[in-house]
């Protein structure tokens, strides 16, 4: 089995513990993880702000890097949502045949993070072990695009010495949403303000995402509120081994 990791533009430039941590957790497992030194960006800034036409090379090159594999694996349900979701309609607007043969081969093999650890390597349980109060926030790509379902809080509940709490409203979107942040940024803030107040409540040391992404808008929120709780990305937890 053929596996990459598509490590996401954000923890590639702000968060690389976060794709060290991917690596880290896979290997454990047993899966002999790639990086495909071609990859770039999946695209979605420029599609989420309608630039569809731009994002065609970016679509190209993602194709050619993970061509081959068997699954790529990313941390992120943003970016996973983008190259399962989106990558079609840039390839079938673009009028390339070729393009978008490449997407339909290669889309359906993206996995985020949880569905490629409890789908296809059939685990929970992947000797983690985390001494924290935790609480989960579930992403808006990750709930409402991909449906990846309880398949965290379930690699989460396994975990040992975890406390699990649970998150005020989590299903409610952060606020971040990329350039939406930017665009509307009171609004975001408003957003962002009411999750940072829910993970407050839940008086968990630690809140865990599966997107770098939604993980900063909150953390900078929880920040400067001097809150003290820290934030991690859900392949940090996993690859944990804090007092094991």
């Amino acid at each position: 089995m053929r596996v990459a990791l598509m490590v996401t533009c954000i923890n590639d430039a702000l968060f690389p513990a976060a794709g060290k941590a991917v690596v880290t957790l896979l290997r454990r497992l047993g899966v002999d993880v790639e990086f495909p030194e071609a990859q770039t960006c999946c695209g979605q800034p420029m599609v989420n702000t309608g630039y569809l036409d731009e994002a065609v090379p970016v679509v190209r090159t993602f194709v050619s890097a993970f061509a081959g594999y068997d699954y790529v694996v990313v941390p992120s349900g943003s970016c996973a949502g983008s190259a399962r979701h989106q990558h079609g309609i840039v390839a079938r607007r673009s009028g390339d045949a070729g393009l978008a043969t490449a997407v339909a081969e290669v889309s359906p093999r993206v996995l985020e993070l949880s569905e490629f650890l409890v789908d296809v390597l059939g685990v929970t349980d992947v000797g983690a072990s985390f001494p924290h109060t935790v609480t989960y926030h579930p992403t808006c790509h990750s709930l409402r695009m991909l449906g990846v379902g309880d398949r965290p809080l379930s690699l989460l509940r396994a975990v040992r010495g975890i406390r699990l709490v649970e998150l005020p409203a989590a299903e409610a979107c952060c606020g971040f949403g990329g350039t939406f942040a930017v665009k509307n940024s009171d609004t975001s803030v408003a957003m962002g303000a009411d999750k940072a107040r829910h993970v407050v409540a839940s008086r968990a040391e630690v809140l865990v995402a599966g997107d770098s992404s939604c993980l900063m808008h909150i953390g900078g929120l929880l920040s400067r509120q001097r809150s003290g709780v820290r934030t991690m990305h859900l392949a940090e937890v996993l690859a944990a081994t804090e007092g094991a």
